[in-house]
């Protein structure tokens, strides 16, 4: 992968090597650690929906609520991360429970990068058909 940050007086501007634009760290864009945050619950959840296959439009809501812990020394690393999955659906729960777990021990890179860093991670699932 390549890419491109560019300071604009204001904040950062973003692009990816396929073109695409996104601004980062200014009053209306979310830092680096938000963004890292994010990405790490957006690759989890990802992988839930991929995982559904054509169960997929049976899901009234998907969604995965984040909670973080950060040192409080500088570097102010994530120590711990809480997802609280909340998932609406006509699907199995033990098929959700099943592929987040594949999720956080062999699917997303991000989070798995995360917790080899070091970062405690803890989720939960509240589930209802």
């Amino acid at each position: 992968m390549r890419g491109t940050v560019t300071w604009n007086g204001e904040g950062y501007d973003g692009s990816t090597e396929s073109g695409k634009r996104f601004s980062i760290y200014d009053k209306n864009s979310p830092s680096p650690m938000e963004m890292v945050l994010h990405a790490h619950a957006t690759c989890s959840l990802i992988d839930v929906i991929g995982g559904l296959k054509d169960r997929r439009e049976r899901i009234r809501e998907a969604r995965v609520e984040i909670e973080s812990e950060r040192a409080s020394d500088s570097p102010r690393v994530f120590e711990k991360i809480h997802f609280r999955y909340v998932i609406r659906g006509g699907v199995p729960e033990a098929l959700i429970n099943r592929i987040i777990h594949q999720s956080h021990e062999k699917l997303c890179s991000v989070g798995i990068m995360l917790t080899r860093g070091g970062v405690d991670l803890s989720w939960e699932l509240d589930f209802k058909n």
